[in-house]
């Protein structure tokens, strides 16, 4: 009898696992390979939260965080230890996502060991290799080393086409993220955080915030929060929630500049769970993430994005999603208008998710199977939802 197929997972921070948990649970449920899980922890705390959520073991933890870490030492310590990992396991195809340092990594090590490379959240593109950094590069590398790709939208597939990149390695899948939303989101959910515990969320209009990308770090940052300041100040019933970085140079302005105001929560990093029932519960969202461009359409959320361009444009061409730069009176302005004219909150607020159906690990397994041959049947592709 033919020895399954062994798969494994590579993954090292909070937004790869949230995205990567659905897809290792499909895996593994299939019995069609033999799945194993490596984390190098680029991020630990908020990696471990996510682990716990989706009732995650890793194989192998390389565990390389360390205070102030640089982009060279990440990537340093992870191919070194990927390398014994893949050298040890020989596994027939490793999975990545995204577009962070440890997917770089995992690529370029899987590579050198002639392994190859399916990679999750395919073809996101900027074409401006500094922004985001070094996520857009990253990106790009993978992709020139990867056998597989897993494009969550049509956009995606086109920008690798224009790379010369295969049709046949392309599968459209939808994004994974939204797979997990379907865990996490609760009507009836309880909080973890105190502060979120005790909130009304029907008597205030709750602007939900995350900004931390280090393009932003600076006077970017510190424009967004005098923007806040002013927002709050003009409306008394407006309420934000920012979970502050744990990075100093994201902490300090913080509290400097938003740190005695009564209704802005800077609150620590929180959990998975707490953030998507959060989004769920907010009026807007505003940030400077990737992940959340996503997410909050799904919602029904209309979403600013305090960003030069956004490597996820099917939100922004769906009119969920705005890209609205970190000028301090262009976010003030682009935030009073979606607070004060329902008809442009409405026109933003509408439910159509560009990004997925909850199917998107599903197609990623069936793509897999097609390529290792359990089936001669190439997947169907995902197609963008129409508005309701």
């Amino acid at each position: 009898m033919k020895q399954k197929p062994m798969i494994l997972t590579i993954f090292g921070t909070r937004p790869e696992a949230v995205k990567m948990a659905p897809l290792v649970k499909v895996i593994d449920a299939s019995g069609d390979f033999v799945p194993k899980v490596c984390i190098t922890a680029q991020h630990r705390q908020m990696l471990d939260q996510v682990l716990e959520i989706f009732q995650i073991t890793p194989d192998y933890d390389l565990d390389i965080m360390k205070t102030r870490q640089t982009l060279s030492g990440i990537t340093k310590k992870a191919l070194e230890g990927l390398e014994g990992v893949i050298e040890k396991l020989r596994p027939d195809m490793i999975l990545v996502h995204g577009d962070t340092t440890t997917t770089f990594a995992a690529s370029l090590a899987a590579f050198y060991s002639k392994v190859p490379v399916g990679h999750v959240e395919a073809g996101l593109r900027t074409y401006d290799k500094y922004s985001p950094f070094p996520e857009e590069m990253n990106r790009k590398l993978t992709s020139s080393i990867a056998e597989l790709h897993f494009a969550p939208t049509q956009a995606n597939y086109q920008n690798l086409i224009r790379e010369g990149i295969s049709p046949e390695s392309i599968h459209i899948t939808g994004n994974t993220v939204i797979d997990a939303l379907r865990t996490t989101i609760s009507e009836n959910y309880e909080f973890e955080d105190a502060l979120l515990r005790r909130m009304d969320f029907s008597q205030k209009r709750l602007i939900a915030v995350t900004a931390h990308r280090r393009e932003n770090l600076g006077k970017p940052l510190e424009n967004i929060f005098h923007a806040l300041r002013r927002i709050v100040d003009r409306y008394p019933d407006v309420e934000i929630v920012y979970p502050v970085h744990l990075n100093p140079a994201v902490q300090e302005p913080a509290r400097a500049i938003l740190g005695d105001i009564e209704r802005v929560h800077l609150i620590d990093p929180i959990q998975v769970q707490d953030m998507h029932n959060l989004m769920s519960r907010a009026y807007l969202v505003l940030t400077d993430s990737g992940g959340l461009q996503e997410e909050a359409p799904s919602l029904g959320k209309p979403v600013l994005v305090a960003r030069n361009e956004t490597e996820r444009p099917e939100a922004v061409q769906a009119g969920t999603v705005k890209v609205i730069g970190t000028e301090s009176e262009r976010v003030f302005a682009e935030t009073s208008l979606l607070l004060d004219d329902s008809r442009e909150y409405e026109k933003m607020a509408k439910s159509i998710n560009p990004y997925g159906d909850g199917h998107a690990s599903e197609r990623i397994l069936e793509a897999l199977r097609f390529w290792f041959g359990f089936t001669s049947k190439r997947p169907e592709s995902f197609q963008m939802q129409k508005d309701k």
